[in-house]
């Protein structure tokens, strides 16, 4: 249930990135006239079909006899289920607004997890933010003075300017066009069938 499930609205178009847990709720979850809330969209041979939960649950022995490495599983009491990339929501219809949400997550995946000073890739644990002008200095939260710096040079170089620190940036910190998170997500052979769903517009699109 680690997995992540690409969203997409009624229209087709990518709402947000959800759990594994999150998708399976909503397609087992039915309307008040009992109709279901989401579908299964499969990508196979760059063409798409849609599933509802009975026939993908229908299918799961025969792709886990042939397509058992294409998946991620959750083990029932009765059968094997894969776990689908693409949940597709039936009665909604919103076009998410394209900005790219600025948090600890995103800039990590910008700076590629690693000390914007020392160029070291320790554990995340080991890693932090840091202002690059001070906020006791009125520097802004922004992305442009935002960067992922490890514990060691954070304290190194406390209050202070990368200048008046004699510690210089690997990069100038800038704002991404396109969602860092999900950019690494797409390089995943497991999460390619989303491609075709992300065009640059879109690239945006929330994780949760």
């Amino acid at each position: 249930m680690s997995g992540h499930v690409l969203l997409l609205n009624a229209h087709y178009v990518a709402l947000r990135v959800i759990t594994v847990r999150r998708a399976m709720a909503l397609l087992c979850k039915r309307t008040l006239k009992d109709d279901p809330v989401a579908e299964i969209v499969h990508v196979e041979d760059d063409r798409f079909y849609t599933y509802n939960f009975e026939d993908w649950a229908d299918l799961s022995e025969f792709r886990r006899e042939f397509e058992a490495a294409e998946f991620d599983w959750i083990r029932t009491v009765r059968f094997d289920l894969p776990v689908p990339k693409i949940v597709r929501v039936l009665t909604y219809n919103r076009v998410p607004r394209q900005q790219v949400k600025l948090n600890r997550r995103n800039i990590f995946a910008r700076d590629h997890s690693r000390c914007q000073y020392c160029g070291q890739k320790p554990a995340t644990s080991e890693l932090s933010l840091d202002h690059v002008v001070p906020r006791s200095q009125n520097g802004p939260t922004t992305w442009e003075n935002i960067v992922t710096c490890c514990v060691t040079c954070n304290v190194r170089k406390g209050g202070r300017t990368p200048a008046k620190a004699r510690m210089k940036l690997l990069s100038k910190p800038v704002k991404p066009a396109t969602s860092p998170v999900l950019r690494i997500r797409l390089s995943d052979h497991k999460y390619r069938s989303w491609r075709q769903f992300l065009n640059h517009a879109y690239w945006n699109v929330e994780l949760k």
